[in-house]
């Protein structure tokens, strides 16, 4: 594969920081590659049975600590309230209305308990049953995963931006048997109403019970099956106990959702045990976690970000979190900052697509604020371009923080390359993913398995097993075996192209295969082809990704109309409504083209490459097996009538 051009002559040494050399850290990290590290790891967290084996199992399907017993929520909260975290403050939270709660870990350890009692005596929740939470950005959320992994009930969470039918979808794949949500949010201002979508979802899936919490007050219809969660809570005392279920260290956690290029989304599942040991650590090493530190993650907890690294890992921890329901731009660009003086933030963690966003409006707004409390600096979700790097190196942490760019998936479970401030901190250069983390073996590949050498491009896979790895698919051991194991047997496919350089450093450059990552967001291409597919007037529908300066990548959609269905005024505008309404947003194609036929191979197959190309004025590479060539020019048409549009 091809070299690729990056900035290496760069290295930041920060005065204040002790650095090691490359050399130095991959030396000390050939030591930690054994399964036995990590139990080493383990005997740092608080288990009901320690574990005295780290790695069993047959490939694929890995077993971690296999003989331990824990529970989570004890790790989060007991724990803190029995070793004098009791009246330290767990969450300080932010409405984007200005409504202020802040909770300490005894304030949340005694809400979790009483849902955990609501959950298993109230509903009769056993351990190994599923359900479904639909909530936003308000302290209920985190409580509530709290409280069923309390009692050894798997939840998954779907992102509240996401619509009916995809809620519809995660149910029914779950088998939830209750869902849990709200009656909305406030978002730019405007009050968001959930109902509408939980109405859809539940036309098409049914569950036992819908548990609604009041953000908004009177804007919930109350239906049959719907209870209001403050009348589940009103006669259960606020000192009840429900002791921790001890699980398995095996024992599934959660399902999350996530997007590929065929099929439906897949459920990947998290074990307890390896996913805790892993968030322990990736605390202490990526974000050199103190008790004096205040955090701020500000991802949703509807992706595996904030699962990670809003609820788990720092509470976990015994960290003081800060959580906002709003967006970084509204009422103006220097609410964050506004946020990070008032609470005194020390470890601010977010997404490239936002500090890009920020980039846009006058550095006046980040330097009206004390940001003095700043101390490290991290980016998730998608890589970061060297030009946000610097601002957020230079304007935000004032030259003084070091910046990390995490690279990691909802797979992994937590972050497998980055720089280690709380273990060894090589120097710092804008854009890297910099090393792997202690225990975890990275490589890039040839199409034929054979390492690249540096600074060619090629497959990126994680070459051993590691804590916090999937269980599987839920329902489908099949189709986990295809997606990550198949393309390059006994190494995990991430699906991502990266690059490593001469001292070692990964530099991720987005995905290899047709999801696209938008705005950190993981989206299929098949799904938005088939909520588009959907519409009454579509036959055929194609996706493609395209850069995007903001959010890094945008879907672009092209459209083969049935029979005897004219295009008109208006058309284009109606699809991209078919994806919000469907899918989300976050999903909505920059660019809907109408085309008469789309580039197939003589086999049938949808030659994306080519449509990506059209559209990006790129050479059209090999079209041998292209079936009809007019479809390329009636494309490009199609393109240059649009141009002038976009």
């Amino acid at each position: 594969m091809e070299n690729i051009s990056l900035p290496f002559e760069e290295r930041i040494i920060l005065k204040n920081w002790s650095f090691v050399s490359p050399e130095e850290y991959l030396k000390e990290h050939e030591k930690t590659l054994s399964p036995d590290f990590w139990l080493k790891v383990a005997e740092e967290i608080d288990w009901f049975k320690k574990p005295t084996k780290s790695l069993t199992g047959e490939h694929p399907f890995y077993k971690w600590f296999e003989d331990g017993t824990l529970n989570i929520s004890y790790l989060c909260l007991d724990r803190n309230v029995k070793n004098g975290r009791k009246n330290k403050v767990a969450f300080f939270w932010l409405g984007e209305d200005g409504e202020e709660r802040v909770l300490t870990y005894d304030q949340f350890y005694r809400e979790v308990n009483r849902w955990a009692y609501v959950f298993g005596h109230k509903l009769g929740l056993r351990k190994g049953d599923r359900v479904a939470i639909y909530l936003p950005m308000i302290p209920e959320l985190p409580i509530v995963m709290l409280a069923l992994a309390r009692i050894g009930v798997i939840f998954t969470v779907v992102f509240s931006g996401f619509s009916g039918s995809a809620l519809a979808q995660r149910i029914e794949d779950s088998s939830a048997r209750i869902l849990i949500t709200a009656d909305g949010y406030y978002r730019r201002g405007r009050k968001i109403l959930m109902q509408p979508n939980v109405r859809e979802a539940l036309s098409k899936v049914t569950v036992e019970k819908v548990i609604v919490f009041k953000r908004l007050e009177g804007n919930w219809v109350k239906e049959e099956r719907d209870v209001f969660a403050d009348e589940l809570l009103s006669d259960v005392p606020k000192n009840i106990f429900v002791e921790p279920v001890e699980v398995e260290s095996t024992h599934p956690l959660f399902i999350l959702y996530t997007s590929g290029t065929t099929g439906k989304p897949k459920g990947i599942v998290h074990d307890t045990g390896g996913y805790a040991v892993l968030l322990h650590a990736t605390m202490k090493w990526i974000f050199d976690i103190k008790d004096e530190d205040v955090y701020w993650c500000t991802a949703d907890i509807g992706w595996i970000t904030g699962h990670s690294y809003i609820v788990f890992g720092p509470m976990m921890m015994g960290a003081t979190n800060v959580m906002y329901e709003g967006v970084p731009n509204w009422p103006d660009a220097g609410i964050w900052w506004k946020i990070v003086e008032k609470y005194r933030v020390s470890i601010f963690y977010t997404s490239p697509t936002a500090i890009r966003l920020l980039m846009r409006y006058s550095d006046d707004f980040v330097k009206s604020y004390d940001l003095s409390s700043l101390r490290i600096l991290h980016s998730v979700g998608e890589p970061i371009n060297p030009e946000a790097w610097e601002w957020y190196f230079q304007v935000v942490g004032e030259g003084r923080c070091p910046v990390g760019s995490t690279w990691w998936m909802t797979e992994t479970g937590g972050i497998m390359v980055s720089h280690t401030p709380g273990w060894k901190l090589v120097p710092l250069k804008p854009g890297t993913n910099a090393l792997p983390i202690p225990g975890v073996k990275v490589e890039v590949l040839n199409p034929d398995g054979t390492p690249t050498p540096k600074r060619a491009r090629g497959y990126f896979v994680i070459s051993n097993p590691w804590p916090g790895m999937p269980l599987t698919i839920w329902g489908d051991d099949e189709r986990y075996v295809e997606t990550y194991w198949k393309k390059f047997p006994g190494k995990f496919y991430t699906g991502d192209f990266a690059v490593i350089d001469e001292d070692g450093y990964v530099w991720v450059l987005g995905r290899a295969d047709e999801a696209m990552n938008v705005a950190g967001h993981r989206i299929g291409t098949y799904e938005i082809e088939s909520a588009l597919v959907e519409h009454e007037k579509v036959a055929e529908a194609a996706v493609v990704s395209i850069p995007d300066e903001l959010k890094g990548e945008v879907p672009v959609a092209f459209v083969v109309l049935k029979e005897g269905v004219e295009r008109y005024k208006g058309l284009e505008e109606e699809l991209r409504e078919q994806v919000r309404k469907v899918i989300g947003p976050i999903a909505s194609p920059k660019a809907v083209l109408v085309v008469d036929r789309l580039p197939k191979t003589r086999s049938g197959k949808i030659m994306r490459r080519l449509l990506r190309a059209i559209f990006m004025g790129l050479p059209l590479g090999d079209i041998t097996t292209l079936e009809d060539e007019a479809s390329v020019e009636e494309i490009k048409k199609a393109y240059e009538e649009l141009k002038g549009q976009i």
